[in-house]
């Protein structure tokens, strides 16, 4: 995790009257570090109301289509997202001195600190994070609000709780557009029939102050997630944006109770290809800070082998992708961030 404990501290970055040049980025030209193109265009991505009798197939034709998309109807209550939302208000309103008590370790991934995409990027993003992703954060809840330590642990519990079975409904829903079933993922149907969770998970907690050069400035830059989804809580202040081949990139409106659904790496090498994983980023404003909460649903236990479905690659089809474990992707990732699914695609692919 890169430091945060440097000349401008994330914690006090709504505070500043000007940019400074650690944050100042390039968006236009040949040269940008956010190629591709920065223009954005007046589209946007497929609404879907999970009620819908054709709800199968609407999500397929999205995954296809976009690799992103917006979900109405999904179950999760108003009061549930106002909770967590208020949570992260409640973290992120503090001293900066106080937020980096909650700092994660250099090799831990809970705890505060920069996106972990800032190692890619010379220069630093306009937000600040808070990361779930083990029982490690109920230490630094207990020391951050030793009266609310229940009622905190309760909601970020409700929360996990709920988006895992969201996430297994969708789950569900996709692969079905593609004619396959949890089963047909080996081991996903070895953790479904042990009890075990399918996936690891983690939440991340994200904050973009306000900015006072949001036109030079970048809250989270272009990526992909390793994840199979990504779910997304965000409040009434947009800035997420996801790219698209045919038109550019596409700012996500807020919608009152909807929440963004966003296809990982994972679910590309799974499907062989046929649903990609979205690049996305978020922008930052002048006039209104903006709180996001993203479950992220990964993969398997790190040593466990991920291959495209056999069933979508079929009998006469090319895999188009080595069969690697969670834990070697994760470290190709990191290595070469943006061309982790390039360096793993088979040459030339046969039977």
């Amino acid at each position: 995790m890169p430091s945060i404990t440097e000349e401008v501290s994330i914690g006090d970055l709504g505070s500043l009257q000007t940019l400074p040049e650690s944050f100042t980025w390039k968006l236009t030209g040949a040269d940008s570090v956010l190629s591709p193109s920065s223009e954005t265009v007046e589209e946007s991505i497929p609404l879907i109301d999970l009620s819908d009798p054709d709800v199968t197939t609407l999500l397929g034709n999205a995954c296809k289509t976009w690799g992103a998309f917006q979900i109405a109807n999904h179950g999760i209550s108003q009061k549930l997202l106002d909770d967590i939302e208020s949570l992260s208000k409640t973290f992120f309103d503090m001293p900066s001195e106080k937020k980096l008590e909650a700092a994660s370790s250099d090799k831990g991934v809970s705890g505060y600190g920069e996106p972990r995409i800032s190692l890619f990027f010379k220069k630093k993003m306009w937000s600040e994070g808070f990361t779930i992703a083990d029982g490690s954060y109920r230490n630094h809840f207990l020391s951050l609000w030793p009266h609310d330590f229940t009622k905190y642990c309760g909601i970020i519990e409700e929360y996990e709780g709920e988006m895992e079975k969201l996430a297994s409904r969708l789950l569900c829903c996709i692969l079905g557009s593609l004619g396959v079933t949890v089963d047909d993922i080996e081991w996903a149907y070895k953790a479904k029939n042990s009890g075990s969770k399918v996936g690891r998970r983690a939440i991340r907690l994200n904050h973009y102050p306000v900015c006072p050069e949001p036109e030079r400035a970048i809250g989270l830059a272009a990526h992909t997630d390793s994840t199979i989804l990504t779910i997304l809580h965000q409040s009434n202040m947009g800035g997420l944006q996801v790219f698209r081949e045919e038109c550019g990139w596409v700012t996500v409106e807020p919608v009152p109770g909807a929440l963004v659904v966003n296809i990982g790496d994972l679910f590309h090498i799974l499907s062989n290809g046929k649903i990609p994983s979205v690049i996305h980023r978020a922008r930052v404003n002048h006039n209104r800070s903006r709180i996001s909460i993203a479950y992220l649903w990964g993969g398997p236990a790190g040593d466990v082998e991920i291959r495209p479905i056999s069933k979508i690659v079929g009998p006469v089809g090319p895999s188009l992708y080595r069969p690697i474990t969670w834990n070697e992707y994760l470290r190709i990732k990191y290595q070469v961030f943006d061309k982790a699914l390039d360096a793993i695609r088979v040459v030339n692919p046969t039977n």
